[in-house]
C-alpha cells in the first residue's frame, strides 16, 4: 500500500519551528516509503483565516525545500463534503442541537474535565424533538453535538495504531458529546479532518502528540461513516527554554523571521531538530 501523508496547517498565523518539524515528519515518512506527501489548508474558521497567512505558509514551506502534490486542498472549498457526512450521522439519529453556552458548561457543578476542558454534561441531549425545533425556529444559537454513547453502541469496540505508542483502544467518551458542527459552519475540526483524510486517501496521519486524544473521536467517526482507518504517528512537540510548546504568538521562532535574519534552510532544519542530512535537499 502506498504511504500517503499530509501536513495540514491553519492559515491563522505564521508558521514556526514546530510547524517545520511537523511538516518534515510527514514529508520524511512519505519520502522514506516512496509515497506521497500532501498539503491541506484547514481554513474553516473564516473569521480568523487570512490570505496573507496562506501565502506565507506556501512561501515558508517552499523556501525550506519541501514539495507536495497539487492541488492544495482548502477546506473552505469543500463544505458540501462535510454536510454530506453530517447528513449521514443525522440520518442515523446520532446528532442533536445544543443551545448551551461555554459559560453554561463551565458553571455546571458536576461537569468533569476531559482533554479539552469541562466535558459537556448532556443538558440538551434529553430535549424533546418539539422543544428542539421550537428553539431552532426561535433563532437560538446552537451547535450540533454527537451523541457519543449512542454512537459507540452502534460502532462497537474500536482500536487504532500509533507508530510511537502502539495499539490503542478507542475511548471517545473521554471528550463527551463533542461538537460536530456550528451554526453557519457545517463542520468542526473533528469532522473535517476525518472526512478529508478519507477523501484524500491518507494512509498515515502524522501530527503532534497534543492531538493524540482527538484520535479517539476520529476513530469513532471513521467507523460511523464507513471509512478505513489510517495509521497514526503522533510526534513530539518542540518547546522553548521554559518547556512551553511553541505557538504562533511566538514571533521570534516564526519561519519568516528566521529567514529575514539570514538563516539558511539547513540551519532552520537543525533548529527544528531534524537529523543532519535528512532534510529536503
Amino acid at each position: 500500500m502506498t504511504v500517503v501523508t499530509r501536513f495540514a496547517p491553519s492559515p491563522t498565523g505564521q508558521l514556526h519551528l514546530g510547524h517545520a518539524y511537523s511538516a518534515w515528519v510527514g514529508w520524511h515518512a512519505a519520502q522514506a516509503a516512496g509515497g506521497r506527501f500532501l498539503l491541506r489548508l484547514e481554513d474553516t474558521d473564516l473569521g480568523r483565516c487570512r490570505s496573507e497567512f496562506e501565502r506565507g505558509i506556501l512561501d515558508d514551506l517552499a523556501w525550506l525545500g519541501l514539495t507536495w502534490e497539487t492541488p492544495v486542498r482548502r477546506q473552505s472549498e469543500h463544505f458540501s463534503d462535510y454536510r454530506a457526512a453530517l447528513d449521514r450521522l443525522d440520518a442515523a439519529g446520532l446528532l442533536y442541537p445544543c443551545f448551551c453556552t461555554r459559560k453554561d458548561i463551565q458553571s455546571a457543578a458536576s461537569a468533569p474535565h476531559g482533554p479539552d476542558g469541562p466535558i459537556y454534561p448532556g443538558t440538551c441531549r434529553g430535549l424533546s424533538e418539539v422543544d428542539r425545533r421550537s428553539r431552532v425556529a426561535a433563532g437560538l444559537t446552537n451547535a450540533l453535538r454527537l451523541d457519543v454513547a449512542a454512537a459507540s453502541r452502534l460502532a462497537g469496540p474500536l482500536a487504532w495504531h500509533d507508530r510511537a505508542a502502539g495499539r490503542q483502544t478507542a475511548q471517545p467518551e473521554v471528550f463527551g458529546d463533542v461538537v460536530i458542527a456550528r451554526k453557519g459552519t457545517p463542520t468542526s475540526y473533528h469532522l473535517s479532518v476525518t472526512v478529508d483524510d478519507h477523501l484524500q486517501g491518507v494512509t498515515l496521519v502524522t501530527r503532534g502528540v497534543d492531538l493524540f486524544q482527538a484520535t479517539h473521536v476520529h476513530r469513532l467517526l471513521q467507523a460511523l461513516l464507513g471509512y478505513e482507518p489510517p495509521g497514526y504517528h503522533h510526534h513530539r512537540l518542540l518547546v522553548d527554554e521554559t518547556g512551553r510548546r511553541l505557538a504562533k504568538r511566538d514571533q521570534a521562532r516564526a519561519l519568516c523571521s528566521l529567514r529575514d535574519q539570514g538563516l539558511s534552510p539547513g540551519e532552520v532544519w537543525k533548529l527544528a531538530g531534524v537529523p543532519e542530512g535528512q532534510g529536503p535537499g
